[in-house]
């Protein structure tokens, strides 16, 4: 049997740092040419040599591309999709230790000589010699490194299934590599007579807790949406204030009721999600003036396990107009004081309300070259795009103000959860018995991966269409943003996340733990995958 090149842990240690070294921050040269340069790797196994088909690099945007890389048994159409990104946060808060964050074996050593600088649990496992330090050890090219461990190994002893890996762009923005991924994965299911039976991803374990040492097996991913605000009043000079309404006075009321709003909270199987936060709040002038500022804009954080876009627009709405109220109220008050008419009541709108006004004033044509011309500005990404084209729409209509205008900002990452199925059920319980016994590792299950990860695009499930409150009051959908929600449909196979134990993922500590990344998980998931395999045959007999 020939030589496995990535098969014992120092040699999947070098392959990590080799994928690490080849820099792939999100939006960045190294990003597009990442997957070339894994496809070359995978070129060199004797699998792919035969079969070069089955490696292909296909187009996300941006002149970004993903991987698919088919491992394909004669006899078989069970396929388990590994599913990893490569992109990576930038690399700033290092400091002048920049050029070694891509370097994980030299920057691990170099931060022995700066111990002092480190505090608590990165200073105690610098010491220990237990981890290995870098951008992108954690998050996430140690799951790639893994997959495609595991991928060579099922080439070369002919596993009776078949692994698909994909690895893509942009995770850490906008998923447009996964959403692209989409289509892809259904095409290749009809190309190949493939039948998806997981969707296995491996990003990182997180600690629950500080000091927290269980690994995790996650059965889901949480949910991620993005309500947000176009606060719009009315204009006045400095020296007249009553005269006009500021957009910071009415965003004042909606921000403070939006933040850390229980009504927003979930809770789902003993699992909560993070309270609401502001992610951005800014007035939309670009420059300084004694007029008072009329446009501002707010992007609100919301996670999600149950609830669909409808039902938090709903919530979002009911929460803007108690916030218009009680601006109104105060508004009131203050021009009573002062003996002066109030210019209008502000008033609660949705994107779409906003936009079928505008059609209905000036026809479908003028309302679309408005928004073209906004999605013609290179610089401004897809949140900035949707908060200029509700305010460029309000500024056509500005008998509406002053208003508050809701809408839906990318990028959104509908929740996905297989905890109830029966497959998922038996490996969970498959890795936390293998890995107590084999390495007295304590493994726990999460209902829903609280980092936010591409798994939200496949598997999707809806009762009704929950998602079509998300379609109409997002600006840019259909132009520069849009997701496959009808193909997410037809993915229907559970999820899994099994991935490395690390911390402080998107920080200067960034780590990876050694033993547990290339010892024991590549264990834990080929054991698994065998677990499986062996399920199928005696299903079959």
């Amino acid at each position: 049997m020939e030589q496995l090149r990535w098969g014992t842990p120092d040699r999947l240690r070098s392959l990590l740092c080799e994928l690490v070294s080849w820099k792939s921050m999100t939006l960045t040269e190294g990003e597009r040419e990442f997957p070339s340069k894994v496809q070359a790797k995978l070129q060199d196994l004797r699998y792919f040599k035969e079969n070069p088909g089955h490696l292909g690099l296909h187009d996300a945007d941006l002149d970004r591309r993903f991987l698919t890389g088919l491992y394909k048994h004669a006899s078989s159409k069970e396929t388990i999709v590994l599913l990893s990104h490569f992109d990576t946060v930038n690399t700033e808060e290092y400091g002048d230790l920049e050029e070694y964050a891509y370097q994980p074996e030299e920057l691990t050593k170099l931060l022995i000589n700066r111990i002092d600088e480190l505090h608590g649990d990165a200073h105690r496992d610098l010491l220990s010699g237990e981890y290995l330090f870098g951008r992108g050890t954690m998050d996430m090219k140690m799951g790639l490194a893994m997959h495609m461990g595991l991928l060579e190994k099922a080439t070369v002893e002919k596993w009776p299934i078949n692994l698909l890996l994909l690895t893509v762009p942009d995770e850490e923005v906008n998923s447009s590599g996964m959403r692209a991924a989409v289509t892809k994965l259904l095409e290749l299911k009809d190309q190949h007579n493939l039948s998806y039976k997981l969707f296995l991803n491996g990003e990182p374990v997180f600690t629950q807790e500080p000091g927290d040492r269980s690994f995790y097996v996650y059965s889901g991913s949480i949910g991620k949406i993005m309500p947000s605000a176009l606060f719009y009043g009315k204009e006045t000079h400095v020296g007249e204030p009553l005269s006009g309404i500021t957009a910071p006075f009415i965003a004042s009321f909606l921000t403070q009721r939006m933040e850390w709003n229980l009504s927003l909270q979930e809770k789902v199987n003993g699992e909560t999600t993070p309270l609401p936060v502001t992610l951005q709040q800014k007035d939309l002038r670009l420059e300084y003036s004694a007029q008072t500022p009329f446009r501002s804009a707010a992007l609100y954080n919301v996670f999600l396990m149950k609830r669909t876009a409808d039902e938090i627009m709903e919530i979002f709405e009911k929460v803007a107009i108690d916030a218009a109220e009680a601006c109104n109220q105060a508004y009131k008050e203050v021009c009573l004081k002062h003996s002066v008419q109030p210019v209008g009541k502000v008033r609660v709108l949705r994107y779409e309300d906003l936009q079928t006004h505008a059609i209905r004033k000036f026809g479908v044509d003028f309302v679309e070259e408005i928004k073209a011309q906004v999605e013609e500005i290179q610089n401004w990404d897809d949140r900035e795009k949707s908060i200029r084209i509700a305010d460029s729409l309000m500024i056509e209509c500005q008998e509406l103000a002053p208003a508050i205008v809701l809408l839906y900002a990318p990028p959104y990452y509908p929740a996905v959860n297989s905890s109830d199925d029966d497959l998922v059920k038996s490996c969970f319980q498959f890795v936390r018995d293998i890995g107590q016994r084999r390495f007295k590792l304590p493994v726990k299950q999460v209902h829903y991966f609280n980092g936010i990860s591409d798994l939200s695009y496949v598997n999707y499930h809806d009762e009704g269409e929950g998602w079509t409150a998300f379609k109409a009051n997002t600006p840019v959908w259909g132009s520069s943003y849009c997701i496959p929600f009808d193909d997410m449909t037809q993915l229907r196979a559970p999820v899994l996340n099994v991935g490395p134990f690390g911390k402080d993922a998107h920080k200067r500590t960034e780590r990876l733990h050694i033993k547990n990344s290339f010892e024991e998980v590549p264990y834990l998931v080929e054991e698994m995958i065998k677990m499986i395999i062996k399920s199928m045959c005696q299903s079959v007999h």
